[in-house]
């Protein structure tokens, strides 16, 4: 995990940043934070320079008996955001209806993860998450979801602190509106995609 973050960039960057707010690095409250942040972004930046089509490289082929539709609902969803370095939760509902081939259940869920654990924006996030799953599965249609609140928008600016975005990204079949009120509907949301909280 992070193998790509040079954790003593990270110290040394920190450091300056600490002294830059006006802070002393070296007081005692704040001599273990530099590495503290390394670490936390080792964790954060984890999926940057990983393959997500990687996971689905265990896609078994089932022919015709697929059945109609996969949804993964209430993925857990962290990522930082690109424009603030704020980070960003929520959840991630994912569906596709498959073509040949199905993969576990297990590795949507570590898509999303690998994604996200980069500098990210919502809609891009969406956007890649479907794009990986159309490659590696061939599927006949995918729908992603996102319902995410923003640090940028609830700890900055306008604060708004109940305020959450939702995203659609589709594919195929699911980009027709009909395809995608059916798994709204599943999802108890809004023909817009997005009337509940994330």
């Amino acid at each position: 995990m992070g193998e790509t973050v040079d954790r003593e960039r990270i110290v040394a960057a920190v450091r300056e940043l600490l002294s830059a707010i006006g802070s002393d690095p070296d007081s005692a409250e704040l001599a273990s934070t530099p590495g503290r942040v390394a670490d936390s972004y080792a964790e954060f930046f984890a999926g940057v320079g990983q393959d997500p089509a990687a996971l689905l490289s265990d896609a078994v082929p089932v022919g015709a008996d697929t059945g109609e539709l996969v949804l993964v609902r209430d993925i857990s969803l962290r990522s930082v955001c690109e424009h603030h370095l704020l980070p960003f939760r929520g959840r991630a509902h994912i569906a596709y209806r498959p073509g040949e081939r199905v993969v576990g259940l297990s590795a949507i869920p570590r898509v999303v993860d690998v994604l996200a654990a980069r500098p990210q924006v919502q809609e891009r996030l969406g956007e890649q998450i479907a794009q990986t799953l159309a490659d590696g599965l061939d599927p006949l249609g995918v729908l992603v979801v996102l319902e995410a609140s923003h640090g940028c928008v609830a700890d900055r600016g306008v604060r708004q602190i109940d305020a959450t975005v939702a995203t659609v990204a589709s594919r195929g079949s699911l980009s027709d509106p009909r395809e995608q009120a059916a798994v709204f509907a599943l999802l108890g949301r809004g023909a817009a995609g997005g009337s509940g909280a994330a």
